[in-house]
């Protein structure tokens, strides 16, 4: 599959509320973190940019969304919880961007397609979790927004299945697969540093929000 000559990193709601396991609604998702943190540190190295999503909801929002009444352990993802925060292992950094969703898309109702337009951006990583339901979700909208898509199966984490690649990641192979290939953080990377030098020169200066 034809690739772009700038990327960017999507981390799809690798927040506490995810990745602590202290709440029902998390997982171990350590080894998946740690894939993802050296694709995004090899990321910025390259000047490629780098944003973050977390799915947080207003108190008032609770009893009117109907996704919530379906997935009612969501409703704990309130805005200024630490479940909705970025876990500190991923690296992230003050100037990232960070994406605030109320569904499952990091596409749907934000201003993420309009950030990596801005940031001449024509090929998205995504990360992140879960798997079956915010990474799939996001994959098929930025192919539906005109980005070709990568899927590194080693940073994606589902609840179900933690430690190994979950049925949902054929699923999103097969979603749109003449913009969508499921790879591995090295592939990407190795691609990565196949780019001309002068793709690597600056940071897109619409990567910061």
């Amino acid at each position: 599959m034809p690739r772009g000559s700038r990327p960017a990193i999507v981390v799809v709601d690798f927040s506490y509320g995810f990745t602590d396991t202290q709440y029902p609604t998390a997982a171990d998702m350590s080894a998946q973190i740690a894939a993802t943190r050296r694709l995004t540190e090899a990321a910025r190295a390259a000047g490629f940019p780098v944003i973050y999503t977390v799915i947080a909801f207003q108190p008032r929002e609770l009893a009117t969304l109907p996704w919530l009444k379906k997935a009612t352990g969501m409703a704990a993802l309130t805005v200024g919880s630490r479940l909705v925060e970025i876990d500190a292992a991923t690296g992230i950094r003050p100037d990232d961007p960070v994406i605030v969703k109320h569904g499952a898309s990091a596409f749907h109702g934000t201003n993420l397609a309009g950030l990596l337009t801005g940031a001449g951006v024509d090929t998205v990583v995504v990360t992140g979790a879960t798997t079956s339901g915010c990474v799939r979700a996001t994959a098929v909208d930025a192919v539906q927004s005109g980005f070709t898509v990568l899927v590194p199966a080693d940073c994606c984490a589902d609840r179900a299945r933690p430690h190994t690649t979950p049925p949902s990641m054929t699923s999103t192979r097969n979603t749109a697969t003449s913009r969508t290939q499921t790879t591995s953080s090295p592939g990407s990377k190795a691609w990565r540093d196949r780019r001309p030098a002068g793709h690597c020169a600056r940071r897109a200066s619409g990567a910061k929000q």
